[in-house]
């Protein structure tokens, strides 16, 4: 895109005024748009009123009717998308635990480095699921992002480990970032223990892995395509594994994970413990729970809904005219501090970005055609104040939390609205407001 094209003078456009709830229900329907800038999904809206839930069919499907492209269209209500005014969070029911962190039969070592951490109380999750852990029964933890559950597995797995150093632990998240996480919990609550860890993720040199995979290791940490190709290799030997963590496995599953997750579970030996952490219990879940988990316990956690609180609206664009609505609006206030904007491609997130910075506005792009130290650095800069705006892909932001992101956009819909909840809960974190901007043609 030629940068150098006149931004409009009017300022963009966005919902309109009247009450939400009047607004016409749309459909829209994708199709192919050259402008570059991002603006890969141009769409077209046309009238709806059979009040079909929104985004039902996730415009994968074939329609009964034909169609044009045989594309069966997604029901899209305007209104999920407008929130003017937000409620103030309320703050949570505080949370009364039934342990301290001294209360637990841990070792003494491990029980000191989490008092020199300063932590006393447990969070919910770790209150109810590290006892039955350390029983040795297999769990399943309903627990979203951010409520302490790396920790509620990672402390009764590091105890028994001290305890008997045999012990092997597979870790399988669903990002390099993630179990880049994990693996970083795990080094600080096992400060001097001696305990060994590799993390195994695609996107970077397979050899170090392997390396690392020819010492002892107490924790292997890893993606799943990555982890079952380095079994295939006979570098991990599946049989001496003794307990299998699956960190957000719905977010795994949604990643296409599960032909690996299966052929893994299959492979490690019937006799480990397994420790099931998941924000949601689908159908498919149920069923890799049913079929790989040896009458597990059930622990949910479930937080406070918070897009309520989140300040929500439309952007109207005109077809031609949606980069230069985006330059705008960044370029219009300075409440735009932290932005993250969300693309549909990963070569169109990466043109987005690069043709921002060419207008002035210094931003960076994280999606899964970078490499591993590419994208920790997009997101080092992202944290760090150096760039302002983050363009990413859906699958790119697993596991990925910024504190005081001040606005959300989404430049390209959502494929659903469960989706659309997961990108704009990254403002409004804690007990903060946040913004959120969805781009709709005119």
């Amino acid at each position: 895109m030629n940068t150098s094209t006149p931004r409009p003078s009017r300022k963009p456009s966005f919902g309109s005024n009247r009450n939400a709830s009047t607004s016409p229900r749309r459909t829209f329907s994708r199709s192919s748009d050259a402008r570059s800038g991002g603006s890969s999904n141009r769409r077209s809206f046309s009238s709806n009123s059979s009040g079909r839930r929104p985004f039902s069919g996730g415009g994968r499907g074939r329609t009964g009717g034909g169609g044009r492209g045989g594309r069966k269209q997604q029901t899209f209500d305007v209104n999920q998308y407008i929130n003017r005014n937000p409620i103030d969070p309320i703050p949570e029911e505080a949370y009364v635990p039934k342990h301290k962190f001294t209360d637990f039969k841990i070792d003494q070592e491990l029980k000191d480095t989490i008092q020199g951490m300063g932590l006393e109380n447990p969070s919910p999750i770790q209150d109810q699921i590290i006892p039955l852990i350390l029983e040795g029964k297999d769990v399943v933890g309903l627990a979203q992002t951010g409520t302490g559950k790396t920790a509620a597995f990672l402390i009764p797995t590091i105890h028994h480990t001290l305890k008997n150093r045999n012990k092997q632990t597979l870790i399988l998240a669903p990002t390099r970032e993630l179990a880049i996480q994990v693996e970083q919990e795990l080094r600080r609550l096992t400060p001097k223990m001696r305990l060994f860890s590799t993390v195994c993720v695609g996107g970077t040199g397979i050899r170090p892995q392997i390396m690392g995979l020819k010492r002892t290791n107490h924790f292997i940490i890893g993606t799943p395509g990555r982890v079952q190709d380095l079994i295939d290799r006979g570098h991990i030997k599946p049989e001496k594994i003794t307990t299998v963590v699956l960190d957000e496995a719905d977010r795994m599953l949604d990643m296409g994970f599960i032909h690996d997750m299966r052929r893994i579970l299959k492979d490690v030996s019937p006799e480990r413990n397994t420790l099931f952490f998941s924000a949601t219990m689908s159908k498919t879940v149920e069923g890799l729970v049913h079929e790989f988990m040896n009458s597990p316990e059930t622990i949910s956690v479930r937080k406070k809904d918070i897009t309520g609180s989140i300040t929500q609206d439309v952007v109207y664009y005109e077809p031609h005219t949606k980069f230069d609505t985006l330059v705008e609006l960044l370029k219009g206030s300075e409440d735009f501090s932290r932005v993250i904007i969300f693309g549909a491609m990963k070569h169109s997130v990466e043109k987005l970005s690069q043709e921002l910075t060419r207008a002035g506005i210094k931003a960076d792009a994280i999606h899964g055609n970078k490499s591993h130290p590419q994208r920790q650095r997009a997101l080092n800069n992202f944290k760090s104040g150096q760039v302002r705006v983050l363009v990413a892909t859906d699958v790119a932001a697993r596991g990925i939390h910024v504190d005081n992101v001040s606005h959300v956009i989404n430049y390209d819909l959502p494929n659903t609205y469960e989706d659309y909840v997961h990108r704009i809960g990254r403002t409004g974190r804690a007990d903060k407001h946040g913004s959120a901007l969805t781009f709709v043609t005119k």
